[in-house]
């Protein structure tokens, strides 16, 4: 997604700012070794299996690479109790709604994940002259993207859990 100068302030507030620096401009991402990466990650032991030996990205290693801060309260739960984490017990994908403003189409949405291709459709470019509680809302879409393709994201890049 572009980055409107008009959704910066808030990435600084989030304090995510920095990490816009991993888009195609400064950070290159090579696809097959990331592919490469993920087909060896095993979830239950939470490491790498490499030919070499078990390896693993530490708290640490995040911190240093992004920037991002590690102290502070923690953001968790389970993904099929999603629901119940939400503030107000409000249904997923009404919250989906409150914060931006819109829902996806019926073929857009898989549980609780959307396709990139409708968020990039949606909130690709932000239009002049709106208000302020509009660019709040792509600045909320900008901030998903970014956090659901850059750091999060799924084996093949085609959608993102709206958690």
């Amino acid at each position: 997604m572009r980055l409107d100068e008009r959704i910066v302030p808030y990435l600084h507030m989030a304090g995510l700012y920095h990490l816009v620096r991993l888009n195609e401009t400064w950070f290159r991402s090579d696809e097959s070794l990331v592919s490469a990466f993920m087909e060896r990650w095993r979830p239950e032991t939470h490491m790498f299996h490499m030919p070499f030996g078990k390896c693993t990205i530490t708290l640490q290693d995040m911190a240093y690479q992004l920037g991002l801060p590690i102290d502070g309260n923690y953001v968790s739960g389970c993904l099929m109790d999603f629901e119940r984490y939400i503030k107000g017990g409000h249904p997923a994908w009404m919250r989906f709604e409150e914060l931006l403003g819109v829902l996806p189409l019926a073929n857009c949405i898989d549980k609780f994940t959307v396709k990139c291709s409708w968020m990039q459709e949606t909130f690709g470019k932000l239009p002049h002259g709106v208000n302020d509680a509009t660019v709040k809302r792509y600045a909320r879409a900008y901030t998903m993207m970014l956090l659901g393709t850059q750091l999060f994201g799924d084996k093949f890049g085609t959608c993102l859990h709206i958690r």
